[in-house]
């Protein structure tokens, strides 16, 4: 009897022991404080096993679901930016709290904040200190940066207004060149050789020679008041300013050739074309023709681009026949401003106007092949016909 009982016993505890055994309770996880990048998170949070009958792919489902909660994201959309000065690596502002969705003209205004003095126009912020700037319309997320992005701030300056600067520059050329065409006794004396003012004279060749200088005067006066007018009601610029700094060797540049190429022109013993009617004829209907097809495709570019919106476009021809040099130049407002100084030179055969000439196409051309560039790098599907200035060649 006593050997049963041990047996049943025995058998009872090895069955027992083959059962599965109950699982232990596991207390609810509690989240870890925030790292310093972000505010803590405050709360507890069960996570435990998956429901009888769930799957592995419910568990799966839960855990995703648990991770993009509105409880966890805080820490993973909250960044910190550091700022240094670009020169002396000297840390100007800690901005915590930054959402990763920030674009660098937020960042601007956040910094403006903190230094009154460098306004959003005068900042100029890059990855690196002798990297190139960061554009407003950049979003951190998307830039090479951490949790905490350093970046780098360089003072601009003070700065002048776009359509300021281009209306400075203009009015200046316009009135300095009538103080040369109506021979002003302070610019050419008062020597009995020379004529107090631009009236016909008996002197078959004289009269030429002012007709020809009051024409150079009429096209010179012309371009420069379509460009005014471009200024105020057709340009669209993507940068809204330029460094003060600057104003003072455009208006040299654009001023002091005015002044040379007038003195020239409208000098008393200034000598007419070579080829007299003939040659003045062909420059003047050159000029126009290049004239009109620069205000095309200002216009053009113009409608491609809404106002206050800075994002590119590739530009197509029109309607507008002056517009299909599109078809062979990423930038024919530029080959048709070379090709109107072009027709001054040939006009008055003047060593100054050529020289002008000269340097305003090697300075376009910059600005062409850097255009170029820029349309080649943004657009997969930029025509491969196209050249920055000269159709074939440049």
């Amino acid at each position: 009897m006593g050997g049963g009982a041990g047996s049943a016993l025995k058998g009872a505890r090895q069955r027992a022991a083959r059962a599965p055994s109950a699982p232990p309770h596991r207390p609810a996880a509690r989240l870890r404080a925030a790292p310093q990048d972000a505010p803590a998170l405050t709360g507890e949070c069960e996570v435990g096993p998956p429901q009888a009958g769930a799957g592995r792919e419910d568990g799966r489902n839960n855990l995703h679901n648990f991770c993009h909660s509105e409880a966890l994201p805080v820490c993973f959309l909250v960044q910190k930016v550091e700022i240094l000065d670009w020169k002396t690596k000297k840390q100007l502002c800690f901005l915590e709290k930054v959402e990763p969705n920030a674009t660098i003209r937020e960042i601007r205004f956040m910094f403006y904040k903190l230094y009154p003095q460098w306004y959003p126009a005068r900042q100029s912020i890059k990855l690196d200190p002798k990297g190139k700037s960061l554009r407003d319309e950049d979003i951190l997320q998307h830039l090479p940066v951490g949790t905490t992005a350093t970046l780098y701030f360089k003072d601009l300056g003070p700065q002048i207004g776009w359509t300021t600067v281009f209306l400075i520059e203009y009015t200046g050329p316009l009135f300095i060149y009538f103080l040369f065409y109506f021979r002003m006794p302070f610019v050419y004396g008062l020597d009995e050789r020379f004529p107090s003012s631009p009236q016909p004279v008996v002197n078959t060749l004289k009269c030429f020679c002012l007709a020809v200088s009051s024409l150079a005067c009429i096209c010179h006066s012309f371009h420069y008041i379509k460009r005014l007018i471009e200024t105020v009601f057709v340009h669209r610029f993507s940068h809204g300013t330029m460094p003060l700094k600057n104003i003072l060797k455009n208006c040299l540049y654009y001023w002091g050739f005015a002044a040379w190429l007038a003195y020239y022109i409208n000098h008393p013993l200034y000598t007419p074309p070579s080829y007299g009617k003939k040659q003045i004829n062909f420059a003047v209907i050159m000029f126009l023709l290049c004239e009109a097809g620069n205000f095309s495709i200002h216009v053009a570019l113009s409608d491609l681009r809404r106002s206050g919106s800075k994002i590119r476009k590739i530009p197509y021809p029109t309607k507008n026949p002056f517009t299909w040099l599109f078809f062979f130049v990423s930038c024919p407002n530029y080959t048709y401003e070379v090709g109107t100084w072009i027709s001054l030179t040939i006009m008055t055969q003047c060593v100054p106007v050529g020289l002008f000439t000269f340097l305003c196409f090697i300075q376009m051309t910059i600005w062409a092949k850097d255009k170029h560039c820029t349309y080649l790098r943004e657009f997969k599907d930029y025509p491969s016909l196209r050249m920055p200035i000269i159709p074939f060649l440049l």
